[in-house]
């Protein structure tokens, strides 16, 4: 065998050996110092977009209009009513068609929306109701839930649509009048909260 063939079988070799090798990551350097991109969002849009649906919520639950109920309220939602008791979506469908609750001079005070993310945000805010009533069909007797309220309202944005997920109303329970710092005040009992009242009952646009 003549020295050129053996030259071209040793390159030959080298080039088969050579493409056995795992390929060199080139961008092995660039993955590990490059930071994942941060998600952008409108978190003015979102508030607006947030606080609108919460006045729709008030506005359906003041009309019983039980489809928009449905379309807003999550179907695994949590809400805590203003006397402690649990509740649910099925529950807030069932108080509007039973047009639990009346009542006049709805108004909600001070809502701010605060934007955690591109899909989660929180509304609070404070509450009246005058003349407030809550009764069911089993009720003998309707009761007064006048007043003002403290709420808290969680909304996430799923497959694009913004729903409350959770929501929790809270009863002032004691008013007290401007008054001196030496001014004793007499402060009366508050009234009893209903069973189940829906927090949308006590917030208005």
């Amino acid at each position: 065998m003549n020295r050129t063939v053996v030259l071209v079988a040793i390159i030959l070799m080298a080039l088969g050996l050579a493409g056995c090798q795992p390929a060199r990551d080139t961008n092995l350097n660039a993955t590990a110092t490059t930071s994942p991109a941060k998600e952008t969002f409108d978190p003015v849009a979102i508030q607006t977009e947030v606080l609108n649906i919460e006045r729709d919520w008030v506005k359906a639950g003041e009309t019983y209009d039980v489809e928009a109920i449905k379309r807003i309220v999550a179907d695994d939602a949590v809400l805590v009513y203003p006397d402690g008791t649990p509740g649910t979506k099925a529950d807030e469908v069932r108080i509007a068609e039973a047009k639990a609750i009346t009542g006049s001079g709805w108004e909600m005070i001070d809502p701010k929306v605060t934007v955690l993310s591109a899909d989660a945000a929180y509304i609070t805010g404070r509450s009246s109701i005058k003349d407030g009533k809550y009764k069911e069909p089993n009720m003998a007797k309707a009761i007064d839930i006048s007043g003002e309220y403290r709420f808290l309202d969680v909304y996430a944005r799923r497959n694009g649509r913004w729903q409350v997920v959770a929501s929790q109303a809270t009863k002032v329970a004691v008013q007290l009048p401007a008054a001196s710092p030496k001014a004793s005040v007499a402060v009366s009992p508050a009234p009893p909260s209903p069973p189940k009242a829906s927090p949308t009952a006590t917030r208005t646009p």
